[in-house]
């Protein structure tokens, strides 16, 4: 896939930084205006290059994970226009952007029988007294071409408030299957136009998808974009598998595998579906592994009679390091994104707590603090927050906290929320969530950080362990 930026025509001249200009109206607190280094930055997260001609003035940014309700952008997304050969691909594009845009719940779709104009052409003028008429804000035009084994999709981003587009037009080109990601990073390069965060739709998330009844579940690893789509299966339910994770690179997944009677972790390629068994260590389990940020190191839990350990293994050579030597269960280790500590989960003080230690391993020092149990931590890809599962007083939660253990927050409750996993920009966490009962099923949730926005990942069966990939290339 390519991409690349093209001129507006002569009506649509990228937008100037003019001192009369009113940006677009932000309806979250403490919003900050997205100068041209934040632009410039969200545009390299893409790769892109050239797309800015002259500052946009957005004034949307999110805020910090501990604010509170907001009230959603009104956009619209006319139908692509088919500029030869796209067929239904061109509206089919569209409604992709929309749901990636309205799913983000901080935007809301313009409904379509409310519109007063009709983009019949990608280069027609946009008349915004029609659009600024039924409260539309930013609006976002395109147009495919298709032909062969090429399809090519452009996209422009319009201020509806000021009258003037926001930056130059971008155009992607890939093969016809490709057009879900085209979809994505459409939507992707308007979420970080108008937000300055960084860009998480065109992503894949592996997790363990589940059949048969609740207390003899067949297990095997799937793969599907963020949204649910393009669902591939990567093993098949011959023997149970657990924890899959990506790696920084999202081309290898480690998971925990029954294979040989016994938890044992193996590695897979994901473009072959090679998969090999990291080492087996006589009269051990081994299980809950991570990637260091290099992708060169796993660290995992290793236990030998009755006891657990952190350890980590050089992926090379096999060389394996004990990181932690307590009498306690010591498990989930996750490294920060910088690679100089690790977080982790110990019962060293009789309850399961967060704790972190240096990646060189060491006594390691509590950070959770609340009442109840922690579990499951998992450092956000920014490198400011960790994210865990917390059970108290009967109720299972997904939360945040900063990396010092403090301002800890609460994102959900239910009979059963574990497992987080980031988004590529650290901003969305999904989870698992079990129903309560014999019949409760095993399902996939996320929410944004400041615990808006919680919904339900669509997903073919029973589903569990997600993990989100990085932004793929």
């Amino acid at each position: 896939m390519s991409l690349k930026s093209f001129p507006c025509a002569g009506h649509c001249d990228p937008l100037k930084s003019q001192g009369q200009s009113r940006p677009y109206k932000s309806p979250l607190k403490n919003e900050a205006k997205m100068t041209p280094t934040k632009l410039l930055t969200a545009a390299l997260m893409f790769g892109l290059s050239g797309f800015i001609a002259a500052p946009a003035q957005a004034e949307l940014t999110l805020p910090p994970f501990t604010e509170g309700v907001i009230e959603p952008m009104p956009f619209a997304v006319p139908d692509f226009i088919d500029e030869g050969g796209a067929n239904g691909l061109a509206a089919d594009i569209a409604r992709v952007v929309a749901a990636d845009l309205a799913g983000t719940g901080l935007f809301i779709e313009t409904p379509k029988d409310a519109y007063i104009s009709r983009v019949t052409s990608f280069d027609a003028p946009i008349s915004y007294p029609d659009w600024q008429a039924i409260n539309t804000q930013a609006l976002i035009t395109g147009a495919v071409q298709a032909g062969g084994d090429r399809i090519v999709v452009k996209f422009r981003l319009f201020d509806v408030t000021t009258g003037q587009p926001q930056g130059e037009g971008l155009q992607f080109a890939g093969t016809p299957g490709s057009w879900r990601r085209m979809a994505h990073k459409v939507a992707d390069a308007v979420y970080s136009r108008i937000t300055g965060e960084g860009p998480y739709f065109d992503s894949r998330v592996v997790y363990v998808s589940e059949s048969g009844p609740k207390n003899q579940r067949q297990k095997r690893l799937g793969v599907m974009d963020y949204d649910g789509a393009n669902v591939k299966y990567l093993t098949d339910s011959s023997s149970i598998v657990l924890a899959p994770r990506f790696s920084p690179s999202g081309d290898r997944i480690l998971f925990t595998s029954y294979a040989s009677g016994f938890p044992a972790i193996y590695l897979m390629d994901v473009g072959s579906l090679k998969t090999r068994n990291l080492g087996e260590v006589p009269g051990t389990m081994t299980f809950a592994p991570r990637f260091s940020p290099d992708g060169n190191t796993v660290v995992f839990s290793l236990e030998k009679g009755g006891n657990s350990d952190i350890y980590s293994m050089d992926i090379g050579s096999g060389s394996m390091t004990q990181l932690t030597n307590a009498p306690s269960i010591e498990t989930s280790p996750s490294f920060s994104p910088d690679g100089s500590k690790i977080v982790f989960e110990s019962d060293r003080s009789g309850t399961q707590q967060i704790y972190m230690m240096g990646a060189g391993g060491g006594e390691g020092e509590r950070i959770s603090n609340g009442k109840g149990r922690y579990s499951t931590p998992v450092w956000s890809p920014r490198g400011d927050m960790i994210a865990f599962t917390k059970q108290n007083e009967g109720r299972f939660h997904i939360g945040a906290m900063l990396t010092d253990g403090t301002e800890e927050r609460l994102l959900t409750a239910s009979f059963l929320d574990e497992g987080p996993t980031w988004a590529p920009n650290g901003r969305v966490i999904m989870f698992t969530r079990e129903g309560a009962g014999a019949g409760g099923q095993a399902g996939l949730m996320s929410v944004d950080v400041s615990g808006r926005n919680l919904k339900t990942i669509p997903t073919d069966g029973p589903a569990s362990d997600p993990s989100w990939s990085p932004m793929l290339p």
